[in-house]
């Protein structure tokens, strides 16, 4: 019986010739077609076709099958009606589904035409539209007219099935996967992050270098230099490429749920560390035109690795173009660099019967939703936050004040301060009458707790600035009192909490394959500074950082 799969045709096609996607897309482009689909074609095209995962486009697809193979377009009319069966699959999120499919007569909306409607009611979707139009030079509504009409050509399942694929890369696939790529790290004497546990070696993508690490640097206490510019920001031309690559999220973004929301973002113009000083200077962007660039690079990695295609300069095209190499990482003010800080939460608990007695910290892990943009369905420490104002521009700029906002909203559930509720209203949201109980608490007490950066890196994965950090509370009150308080926000799917007295559980928790780059670092790094100031409270295992 033949194949009846919606891919059949192009896959036995490819098969039989014994190419390669990347072989098959260079063989479509060289037959001149004179079709610009066919001319941008690319490996990551053809594996779209062949999933099903976007509408092939006949024409360009007969034409160039045409030429290729002999055959005329009659021979190659089962293809075209695998295209039809595509374009009929069951399409949608649960609310644009709702949405009528007529077509019959002039008067009639398409479904493309109502989904375009909706889109233009969202204003953060909008104001990513508006981006991707001036990016690209494309009249006004384009994009929203490509993003209509790649939602009618989604098919959710194949979105889960590729999903599925991508979360099954582990860190150590990402981190070889991209000590490949940049394989100049070395000479810029810099390195890639890497921790020695029980005899593992357990690698990430983060780079940095020994002037970086195991920094103690109090944030609540001290006055770091984190000055806010007037810097322009960096110009991202969009040609058809990265066009396409952004409609495509933003298409997937909507039909999966995941929350797209525009705020304003500081981005990090120039960095400068040494012997008790952290100096950063940052300006502003907004968060679509992060979400849209920067943050493309590690779906476009993932499913190059789930493809098994070769990992180089040359092969990744938006890598190639918005990050090709480490000069262009460790300068950050000629790109556009988000990122921010995420910290290990340990709190001071006292001895029960089942530590026999002993008082110990307990540390904090959450499981991060699919619903996010960064490091979605990984392991994270928490609070884990892109460095953004709330309400005073200037004074936000600290990574302190990130950090502390993030407590609120991560851990104590204030949804006032949480951005992907809407604006912000109130003049000073962190204002001691607005605070929680929890964080009053350690408000009113600052030498009960401390804060501090424990060391910075620059993640391979998107380029992004990671400040390390460490909240330390060192009062037993504040955990009697306001433990039972403690609760994740929609950005996690679940909670884990370890007691840095077990040291065989928090070993294994290092060499878990689920965390994010990101999130090992900053663990690692706390774990070892706890180790330095925790006394009887903890027995943690030995951690050797390689660079």
């Amino acid at each position: 019986m033949p194949d009846k799969a919606p891919n059949a045709p192009l896959r036995a096609w490819r098969n039989a010739s014994r190419l390669t996607r990347v072989e098959m897309a260079e063989k479509i482009n060289a037959t001149k077609t004179g079709i610009a689909e066919a001319l941008a074609c690319d490996a990551e095209r053809v594996r779209r076709w062949e999933t099903g995962d976007v509408r092939w486009p006949s024409t360009v697809y007969r034409l160039a099958l045409t030429q290729l193979t002999g055959k005329t377009p009659e021979d190659l009319g089962f293809i075209r009606a695998q295209h039809d069966e595509i374009r009929q699959a069951p399409q949608g999120t649960a609310e644009l589904s709702q949405t009528s499919t007529t077509t019959t007569n002039g008067n009639s909306p398409s479904r493309a035409d109502e989904i375009e409607t909706r889109l233009a009611t969202d204003e953060n979707i909008t104001a990513a539209l508006v981006w991707l139009d001036q990016q690209a030079a494309r009249p006004a509504g384009n994009s929203r007219r490509q993003v209509a009409n790649r939602l009618v050509d989604l098919d959710p399942r194949h979105l889960r099935d590729r999903a599925q694929l991508r979360g099954r890369i582990g860190r150590d696939q990402i981190a070889q996967a991209l000590v490949a790529y940049y394989s100049g790290a070395a000479d810029a004497g810099l390195s890639t992050y890497r921790i020695g546990t029980n005899g593992d070696l357990v690698a990430t993508s983060l780079l940095t270098t020994r002037e970086w690490l195991d920094l103690g640097f109090p944030l609540n206490t001290s006055h770091p230099d984190f000055s806010l510019t007037n810097a322009t920001g960096p110009q991202l031309p969009m040609d058809e490429l990265r066009f396409d690559a952004a409609v495509e999220c933003l298409a997937e973004a909507l039909i999966t749920n995941r929350r797209i929301v525009n705020a304003p973002l500081y981005r990090m113009t120039n960095i400068d560390i040494g012997p008790g000083q952290i100096n950063a200077g940052f300006a502003m962007s907004e968060f679509v035109h992060y979400a849209l660039s920067m943050d493309l690079l590690e779906r476009e990695l993932l499913d190059a690795i789930v493809d098994r295609r070769p990992i180089r300069p040359g092969t990744l095209p938006l890598r190639d173009h918005y990050l090709p190499d480490i000069d262009s990482i460790t300068r950050p003010g000629e790109r556009l660099c988000a990122g921010g800080p995420l910290a290990l939460c340990a709190i001071a608990r006292p001895g029960t019967r089942a530590r026999q007695g002993r008082p110990d910290y307990v540390i904090l892990v959450q499981e991060r939703s699919g619903n996010v943009l960064n490091a979605a369905q990984k392991l994270a420490v928490i609070p884990k936050a892109f460095h953004e104002p709330l309400a005073d521009f200037g004074e936000d700029v600290s990574i302190a004040s990130t950090l502390e906002r993030e407590m609120e909203e991560e851990l104590f559930g204030r949804n006032d301060v949480d951005s992907t509720f809407g604006g912000q209203l109130h003049a000073d949201p962190m204002h001691p009458s607005r605070l929680s109980a929890p964080m009053a608490w350690l408000m009113e007490r600052p030498d009960q707790w401390r804060l501090e950066c424990t060391g910075f890196g620059f993640n391979l994965v998107s380029g992004n600035f990671e400040f390390a950090s460490l909240i330390v509370i060192d009062n037993e009150e504040w955990w009697t009192r306001f433990g039972g308080h403690i609760a994740a926000n929609w950005e996690s799917s679940g909670m884990r909490r370890y007691s840095t007295l077990d040291t065989d559980l928090i070993s294994s928790l290092l060499r878990d394959s689920a965390w994010s780059n990101e999130g090992l670092f900053a663990l690692s790094e706390g774990l070892q500074r706890l180790s330095q100031i925790g006394g009887s409270r903890v027995n943690l295992p030995t951690i050797k950082v390689e660079l």
